[in-house]
């Protein structure tokens, strides 16, 4: 797939890891991004330095028909989309034995609902979309891609909900690469590690320096933009299909946060 070609859907798209790849597809010449998030500050002051070729809809993507309706919105405004980023998501922290009693459902069904449901509500408005529009050259229709975490595999103490979430990314990738390959849709995941983003941003210097004596090299938080840079990758080589790639620089998390074991 050439990024002139390509109408991305990104969810989380107003800040962070999915604010880096809106900004690299609209760069590197995409038709178009349709930005979805929540946070209406941001993403309008996204829209307006972006230009014509980025359009921000405020969105909450636990919400089946507002996620409809936005890429409804999007498909019109620059066509069928070929690529979906599904980079929001929320923490939701909680263990199942707290000092406040057994973990709240309402906060693991909250965590439930945007990163593993909101993802799947992108990818059906999408996929159908995808599956009408006509092939490229190759055959190819488009290529899913969802954002999911070290926290998948090496969950911490407090991560139950999110590590569930992330986790069901996972799982759905490769069933969801073989069902979408005789449409010539791709199906990908990513579980980046911990990035200069906004999350990072209120975190104690002495709690981010034992973060990073785990990381292997190099000894940093990564940076949005080699995110991207990944991501951009992923939608241009079409024999990245069916997998789930650790994007971390050779990280495993520790039992709990911070580094400390125990």
């Amino acid at each position: 797939m050439r990024i002139s070609d390509t109408v991305a859907v990104i969810t989380g798209a107003a800040s962070g890891l999915g604010e880096a790849v809106a900004r690299r597809l609209i760069a590197d010449g995409a038709k178009g991004v349709l930005g979805l998030d929540v946070n209406e500050q941001r993403g309008q002051a996204l829209a307006a330095e972006l230009g014509d070729r980025f359009l921000y809809r405020h969105t909450d993507i636990s919400s089946e028909d507002e996620v409809e309706a936005a890429v409804a919105a999007g498909s019109a405004a620059f066509g069928a989309p070929t690529a979906v980023i599904a980079a929001a998501g929320i923490t939701g922290p909680g263990k199942l034995l707290g000092s406040h009693g057994p973990l709240s459902m309402e906060r693991f069904d909250a965590v439930m609902q945007v990163n593993l449901y909101g993802t799947l509500h992108v990818y059906r408005a999408v996929a159908a979309r995808m599956a009408a529009s006509e092939p490229f050259d190759d055959g190819e229709r488009g290529v899913l891609i969802a954002v999911a975490s070290g926290a998948a595999f090496e969950g911490q103490v407090g991560q139950v909900a999110y590590s569930a979430s992330k986790a069901a990314l996972v799982g759905m990738t490769l069933p969801l690469a073989r069902e979408l390959a005789a449409h010539g849709i791709r199906v990908l995941t990513v579980a980046p590690g911990a990035f200069e983003t906004p999350i990072y941003e209120t975190v104690p210097q002495s709690v981010k320096e034992e973060m990073l004596d785990v990381f292997l090299f190099p000894k940093r938080l990564g940076r949005p933009a080699e995110f991207a840079g990944f991501i951009e990758e992923l939608l241009v080589n079409p024999l990245h299909n069916g997998r789930t790639y650790r994007f971390d620089g050779g990280v495993y998390l520790p039992v709990q946060s911070g580094g400390r074991r125990s």
